[in-house]
């Protein structure tokens, strides 16, 4: 797949796609209805186009993280499902500043060359919000390209929808995450340098920070594990803990991933980490005994929980 930073210049066979547009949050199956319909719509290599920093970040810039994928993530999901082109433009004043007009004629005529967008039934674009689906619609006649309005999807008559799937982490509850996602929800990033207490304990962790991210349901998790580079690229079971590490004072958040029957060196690798289900809430404990006591107890009942993932 091929990662676009930016809508001008670009190569002759990154122009002529068929792009799904829009934020892809979690990638969730109302996201992947769009991007099957442009994948369907035209002969064309299949385009993605999103939006880096996310929207909100860029119009609510103290808001409380919300995101449930870094752009690693996003972008390694739309690699696994067949996207051969990634627009993932930068937002800012420039985009935010033009009107749905000027962002079909510039974005996606002058600068993609665009065959068919396919968008969300509840697609807004351009300034102050005041394009929608039937906007692009219109767009697309005037201009020269098909354009496909995806309806809502969803189950037992709620629509797929990222705060769904944010709620459904923030209760510790993963599986029906998954059902929504239709994927495990997973935490992707470089393994960073923590304190090594873990490796002190007989418990050496891979550490991954959380910055910008939506915090699921703080605790321990039966996780499955994705080396994603480096010279150990493998797959693997293992326990994670996600939270602030109350016995050792107050801690920004982070993913502690224990890797069962692996040794090696991981620190400056990705892991892509898969939060299968919620074990137990964090805790503080009395004594560094009882702490490991409970990290032998947490690996054995993840273990007895992955063997029938």
């Amino acid at each position: 797949m091929h990662i676009h930073r930016d809508w001008s210049g670009l190569p002759s066979d990154a122009r002529g796609a068929t792009i799904a547009m829009g934020n892809f949050d979690g990638l969730h199956l109302g996201h992947r209805a769009v991007i099957e319909a442009a994948s369907r719509a035209a002969d064309a290599p299949l385009g993605v186009i999103t939006f880096e920093p996310h929207p909100r970040e860029y119009f609510v810039p103290d808001t409380q993280p919300f995101r449930l994928m870094n752009a690693e993530a996003r972008a390694n999901r739309m690699a696994r499902l067949g996207v051969e082109h990634l627009y993932e433009l930068p937002f800012g004043p420039v985009l935010a500043g033009l009107t749905p007009q000027a962002f079909a004629r510039e974005v996606l005529v002058d600068g993609l060359g665009v065959r068919h967008v396919t968008v969300g039934l509840d697609f807004c674009f351009g300034t102050k919000r005041a394009g929608n689906a039937k906007t692009l619609a219109e767009l697309g006649a005037q201009l020269g390209f098909g354009v496909t309005a995806v309806p809502l999807v969803g189950t037992g008559g709620q629509d797929y929808s990222s705060t769904a799937v944010r709620t459904a982490l923030t209760e510790g509850r993963t599986r029906d995450a998954e059902k929504i996602l239709g994927h495990w929800h997973r935490i992707e990033g470089e393994v960073v340098h923590g304190e090594k207490r873990g490796r002190d304990f007989g418990w050496p962790t891979a550490n991954m920070r959380m910055e910008g991210l939506h915090l699921p349901r703080l605790g321990v998790y039966a996780v499955l594990v994705d080396v994603l580079t480096g010279p150990d690229r493998l797959s693997c079971l293992g326990v994670a803990s996600l939270g602030v590490r109350p016995m050792f004072g107050r801690n920004a958040p982070n993913l502690e991933v224990h890797l069962f029957d692996f040794e090696g060196d991981l620190y400056g690798q990705h892991l892509s980490v898969a939060l299968v289900e919620f074990l137990r809430d964090e805790a503080s404990f009395d004594s560094i005994d009882g702490l490991i006591d409970q990290i032998a107890a947490d690996a054995a009942q993840a273990r007895a929980v992955l063997a029938g993932a």
